[in-house]
């Protein structure tokens, strides 16, 4: 939806004029378009972590400019900091030091990239202290970015390093214009699993992928994501929705399934269509949810029964379905909610669904990865959809500004890059996760 406060104050004598009363100014932030530069501007690579070697050799071979020591005069497109070697809070500060200056070269847009180890119960507690250090590091530093740039962190398991597929994934997933609005957020990279698509810009060539809750709004962007990137898709929505889903099949060439997804054999309806039409089933998006919202004081059994058996139960239903069936390496990914993890009033039934969406991706994990796939969840926040826009203009206007790194509410298209990364089989070694795509607009983890 058009942001025109954010069109006003970036343009014209506007700009000036609102520059000069200090009002704010939220970016036009960089989005993927294929063909585009990853990053705009050189690299630097910082810290002396077993994973800053490999990293720099990748910058390179995807033909980009990369520096170890701050270039004077240049505007650098990205700052990518190892810091997997930290065994002590001390160790943070030399690193952290010399990325201070860095930041300040950052070119619009860019991004700031840590790569660390996860901090494990049975670490020694200055292990521990230095690892979850660098995470609260990295969250301050993306809140004092400005200009469109965000700032993010792998997290590489034991035994896992930088050069993993997935690990090499997430580095450009998070350097390219379609992790726009994902910020202060970490990616874990479990495996070695995984293997780089022949194509960056269409990772999901020949996969048919199934979205349900297709026919408008988030379902429709990612249906649009997951074909321009290669894949062949199922558009799934209820009858009602008829016209509409036969649209955005028909834009992106592929097929319709008219579906309420709380059939108790909606899976296998669904299995049926994609191996009759298309020959498989690599990848299925549970994007189909509803909202009855209503304080719990007031909330009446059909509001709540409804939420949940649309947004959790009929996924549930639908997994058990599809591991029956023993697909080989399916990927899942389910759409929940930072209301799931933040709560939000009125939502009670809502934030439930979708606190129990996190629940089930962390403990389908191993079933699926027992069948070569995988599972992960992608949480929106404050996302600009026909649902938002009829909201009251300044309450959202409100909404925006407050956001406190990038002043703005995501798009659909933000959420869907997401999800097409999570559903690619150079992702295979992330598994179980849930991403939050909120522009760092939620306080907690």
């Amino acid at each position: 939806m058009t942001n025109q406060y954010q069109k006003l104050v970036n343009t014209g004598p506007a700009r000036e004029v609102a520059k000069r009363l200090g009002l704010p100014r939220p970016a036009e932030l960089r989005r993927f378009s294929p063909g585009e530069p990853l990053v705009p501007g050189p690299v630097l690579v910082l810290g002396s972590g077993a994973s800053a070697d490999p990293v720099a050799e990748q910058l390179l071979a995807w033909g980009l400019d990369v520096y170890r020591h701050q270039p004077q005069g240049r505007r650098l497109g990205a700052v990518v900091v190892a810091y997997d070697d930290v065994a002590h809070p001390g160790d943070l500060a030399d690193v952290a030091l010399e990325l201070g200056p860095a930041v300040r070269q950052l070119a619009p847009s860019g991004r700031v990239i840590t790569l660390s180890r996860p901090a494990r119960v049975r670490d020694e507690p200055a292990v521990a202290a230095a690892r979850r250090g660098i995470e609260g590091l990295l969250r301050s530093l993306a809140r004092e970015l400005r200009g469109g740039a965000t700032g993010n962190g792998i997290l590489l398991t034991d035994g896992v390093g930088a050069d993993a597929p997935s690990a090499v994934a997430a580095l450009r997933f998070l350097l390219s214009g379609r992790s726009a609005y994902v910020d202060g957020q970490f990616l874990t990279v479990g495996t070695d699993a995984g293997k780089a698509p022949e194509d960056w810009d269409r990772p999901l060539a020949e996969k048919v992928a199934v979205v349900t809750g297709a026919a408008r709004g988030i379902g429709a962007a990612i249906a649009r994501v997951l074909s321009r990137d290669g894949a062949r898709i199922v558009a799934v929505d209820v009858p009602a929705a008829g016209g509409a889903l036969s649209s955005v099949a028909n834009e992106v060439r592929g097929t319709a399934l008219q579906l309420d997804v709380t059939r108790a054999d909606a899976g296998h309806l669904i299995l049926e269509h994609a191996l009759e039409r298309h020959g498989g089933l690599d990848i299925v998006v549970h994007n189909a949810g509803i909202t009855r919202d209503k304080l719990l004081a007031n909330m009446d059994e059909a509001r709540w029964k409804s939420v949940l058996a649309v947004n959790i139960e009929s996924q549930l239903r639908m997994n058990e379905a599809f591991l029956d069936a023993g697909r080989d390496g399916l990927r899942i990914v389910s759409l929940a909610s930072t209301s799931g993890i933040a709560g939000n009033r009125g939502q009670t039934n809502y934030a439930a669904s979708k606190a129990g969406v996190m629940g089930m991706v962390e403990a389908s994990a191993s079933d699926f990865a027992e069948l070569g796939g995988g599972i992960n969840a992608v949480a929106p926040g404050f996302i600009e959809t026909e649902m938002t826009a009829k909201v009251p203009v300044a309450t959202r206007a409100v909404a925006r500004l407050l956001m406190p790194s990038l002043m703005q509410g995501g798009l659909p298209v933000d959420v869907a890059e997401a999800i097409a990364f999570l559903a690619s089989d150079a992702a295979a070694g992330i598994n179980g996760e849930t991403l939050r795509v909120c522009g760092q607009s939620l306080i907690g983890r």
